[in-house]
């Protein structure tokens, strides 16, 4: 059953971002294409981690963290950022520090079209997953086109032209 679900969820087109945190003196990343709005007023976002996660305690007892929407041509960052040790993750990819987060500054993806920088709010259990909400700190965005990912394939949106 786990098989087919995963086939069946793989039809639903999400973005890719690299979430990142600094805990205890070191920097945790993970590819994830969970990261959702939940509220506009206050501003608040949400991604899960699977409770196993060798990530999964940095990522639920640290301040916060960053989300980084990847660009179109940052595939191998999304890639390189599923597997290996922590340096590994990091290894070669150019980061930004976060000026919000004074005392645990996360790092942010260089070349990213978007950031929102927050700061952990609640951790919701849900199943083999826990949901982290941020509250945003702040955050940017530049012109880009972003990474899709859709049926184990990464691509771009291309909008239906209207004649």
């Amino acid at each position: 059953m786990t098989r087919l679900l995963r086939d069946a969820m793989s039809h639903f087109a999400t973005g890719v971002t690299v979430v990142t945190t600094h805990f205890e003196g070191q920097d945790y990343g993970m590819t994830c294409n969970s990261f959702s709005t939940v509220s506009l007023e206050p501003a608040l976002v949400l991604w899960s981690i699977r409770k196993e996660s060798h990530s999964h305690l940095a990522f639920t007892q640290s301040s916060g963290y960053m989300v980084s929407v990847l660009a179109s041509h940052q595939q191998a960052v999304a890639m390189q950022f599923t597997h290996g040790t922590q340096e590994e993750r990091f290894q070669n990819v150019p980061t930004e520090r976060s000026k919000t987060h004074l005392f645990d500054p996360h790092p942010q993806i260089a070349g990213a079209v978007a950031w929102f920088n927050c700061k952990l709010e609640q951790v919701v259990t849900a199943g083999d997953h826990d949901i982290l909400i941020g509250r945003v700190l702040d955050f940017g965005s530049h012109d880009g086109e972003s990474l899709v990912y859709s049926q184990r394939q990464f691509g771009v949106f291309a909008p239906f032209l209207n004649k």
